[in-house]
């Protein structure tokens, strides 16, 4: 049975999302760690999941570990949405399993580092154990919620995510927060889910479409209104697919099914910079 959150209760409605998001992706993880799968690509899902699935090219990944992979629940794939260059420091809000901050390690190369902060200890364990695997040394993984990010000012040259941003119930402070551990002309590059049109106000308060990247998820228009406020400047939205509400919730082999009607939803890649 679905819970419901009061989405104007302030501090109370935020702890019951970040409790429900980190409930899902603690069972997603060990999951993974006891060999299944939940990023719509295996036999576990009967169809491709239609905003997970197919987001990285065979080359892209191999030689990572199989968890890595598996364990990733994004809607895009961040690392190709900006240039990475040799040197570079880049941290992923969200980080998951790992898959993306082990391909930021790669094109960083030793001199650079990648960050991934992360609020579940089971991802947190999944993802050290991954990075373990891969032999990448230049990666931390941090302990942390995106609304309060545990690095310095100015220390990182790109932010990325993969369909987290949407989780969380304060945006304005994750993106904040973002512009914040950026350097002057540091970038932003995140692959997140998007609302076309409008959501019932029923979904918006249920707690397993808050879980499940639907009732989050910013109207792009809200999208580009808040990272402007936070400072940001070169804004782009760029829509990459398209499905309803009962699609992104139906086809997700972690969580059931649900009839939504209103808005449809969109994968989207949002690129950003931190004003120079």
């Amino acid at each position: 049975m679905s819970r419901y959150v009061d989405i104007t209760a302030g501090k109370e409605s935020a702890d019951s999302v970040h409790d429900a998001v980190r409930e899902k992706y603690a069972a997603a993880a060990r999951g993974v760690a006891g060999g299944s799968c939940c990023n719509g690509t295996d036999s576990c899902c009967e169809e491709a999941d239609p905003v997970t699935s197919n987001l990285y090219a065979a080359g892209e990944v191999e030689g990572l570990p199989e968890a890595a992979v598996s364990a990733s629940l994004g809607c895009g794939n961040p690392t190709a949405l900006t240039p990475l260059h040799e040197g570079e420091v880049v941290l992923d809000l969200g980080s998951g399993g790992g898959l993306d901050v082990l391909l930021s390690a790669r094109r960083v190369g030793p001199a650079g580092k990648a960050y991934g902060l992360d609020m579940t200890d089971e991802m947190l364990e999944l993802a050290r154990s991954n990075a373990r695997e891969a032999g990448v040394r230049n990666v931390e993984f941090l302990k942390g919620q995106i609304e309060r990010i545990p690095l310095p000012d100015s220390s990182v040259d790109v932010v990325i995510s993969n369909c987290v941003i949407n989780l969380a119930p304060d945006k304005d402070e994750v993106l904040r927060e973002a512009y914040r551990v950026l350097r002057p002309g540091g970038r932003f590059a995140v692959s997140d889910v998007i609302v076309q049109g409008e959501l019932p106000v029923s979904l918006r308060r249920d707690m397993e479409a808050w879980a499940g990247c639907v009732a989050g998820a910013l109207h792009e228009d809200e999208y580009r209104a808040k990272l402007e406020a936070a400072g940001f400047r070169d804004i782009q939205v760029e829509v990459t697919r398209v499905y309803s509400a009962e699609e992104a919730l139906g086809r997700d082999c972690c969580g059931g099914s649900m009839d939504a009607e209103g808005g449809r939803l969109a994968s989207a890649f949002i690129r950003a910079t931190r004003r120079e």
